[in-house]
């Protein structure tokens, strides 16, 4: 008798753990952080097709959006696909591309991470109340707020902040 009470209490003791860690995945992964897979060539070289990341999605309830985020976002003509892209932009800026180089209020940003210069002129354009503006990094190759417009902040998901997979190019995103 004894024997059977060790075996059912030993099955509780189980179930109840395997539930415990079902309620915690999912409350991590819909409030915390979630995976995600890079799909294109748009962000080059920070990001390579086929690249998997771990995303921030409860940054930005502690504080806004910031110019050099990479963000994980709604598509806003398409809110069934996710996009990624870099914050250029802040509401209430204007942004302005001339001669390859990016602009904002007339002072030129400084991209390190970008690897060649824009082929396309773009602006001046000001960033309305609300929204962001996003390109990619690989900007020659990239469907962005230059062709849809600016982002909302209501569709951004949240921050990119580390490469998994491949394990060779795992780190964190800056």
């Amino acid at each position: 008798m004894a024997q059977e009470q060790d075996k059912s209490s030993f099955w509780r003791e189980i179930l109840e753990s395997v539930v415990l860690a079902v309620i915690l995945a999912a409350v991590i992964r819909i409030w915390l952080f979630e995976p995600f897979y890079i799909p294109s060539p748009s962000m080059q070289p920070t990001l390579y097709p086929h690249d998997r990341i771990i995303v921030n999605k409860a940054v930005y309830r502690f504080h806004p959006p910031e110019r050099g985020d990479i963000v994980v976002f709604k598509f806003p003509l398409d809110t069934s696909r996710d996009f990624i892209k870099r914050i250029i932009a802040l509401e209430g800026e204007t942004i302005e591309i001339r001669q390859g180089y990016v602009y904002i209020n007339g002072k030129r940003l400084e991209e390190p991470y970008i690897p060649h210069e824009m082929m396309a002129n773009y602006g001046p354009y000001k960033v309305p109340k609300g929204y962001v503006f996003v390109m990619g990094d690989n900007r020659n190759n990239s469907e962005d707020s230059r062709i849809w417009g600016p982002l909302a902040k209501k569709y951004i998901i949240g921050k990119a902040i580390f490469i998994y997979w491949p394990p060779g190019r795992m780190g964190i995103l800056k």
